[in-house]
């Protein structure tokens, strides 16, 4: 794991980010433990250590810095990705972490409880089947939909000043076209070579 730690703590320093020992432990922990049930559980395609590091808390981390808000939903959050990954870097944020898939939610609860993280919520749930009042400040997806959809869907649980984030790899043209008022932000992920950006839409914006 010092080799793993390694990464984790030069890219935490790309990133800007200051970590606590005890946060760095956590997220080394959530890898040990992703890679242990994803052989019964199937949770995730990357089962190399240092690409989890590298694909799953780098890219989770680097997003931190574009986000401004209190309350988060993660919708198809699968392995907690990057919900559970903000949780433990900001253990000032709540975070509720949605997905249809009862596997992965059994998952991350049992995560919830290993890890002593008392600011997050799971629900297993489609989100179009799913009923709260509650309203979230700021919406993530990491490979939940295509943008027009993941608005559609998701925009009713937003706060009328909030907004919805969606990490993508190259620009998705072909979605964008569908949207007429967004901000693209070009993420820089240590160690990583492929293109990466977040895609902000208001809650109020204008759909074509």
């Amino acid at each position: 794991m010092t080799h793993l730690k390694k990464i984790l703590e030069q890219g935490l320093l790309e990133l800007n980010l200051n970590l606590s020992p005890e946060q760095i432990k956590q997220l080394l922990d959530y890898l040990a433990l992703l890679q242990k049930w994803n052989k019964v559980y199937n949770l995730t395609a990357i089962t190399n250590l240092t690409e989890m590091v590298i694909l799953h808390l780098l890219d989770s981390l680097a997003i931190i810095p574009h986000l401004k808000g209190q309350t988060f939903l993660d919708v198809g959050t699968g392995a907690g990705l990057p919900g559970l990954v903000l949780a433990i870097a900001r253990p000032d944020w709540q975070i509720t972490l949605l997905d249809s898939n009862s596997k992965k939610t059994r998952f991350l609860i049992q995560m919830m409880a290993e890890l002593q993280l008392q600011n997050v919520k799971v629900i297993c749930s489609r989100i179009e089947h799913w009923k709260t009042e509650q309203k979230f400040e700021v919406i993530t997806s990491r490979a939940y939909s295509d943008l027009k959809q993941f608005y559609e869907q998701c925009s009713p649980f937003c706060t009328q000043s909030g907004y919805l984030a969606a990490m993508k790899g190259k620009l998705p043209a072909n979605e964008l076209e569908n949207i007429s008022n967004y901000q693209i932000i070009p993420l820089v992920v240590p160690h990583l070579s492929q293109e990466r950006h977040l895609i902000c839409l208001n809650k109020d914006n204008g759909m074509s």
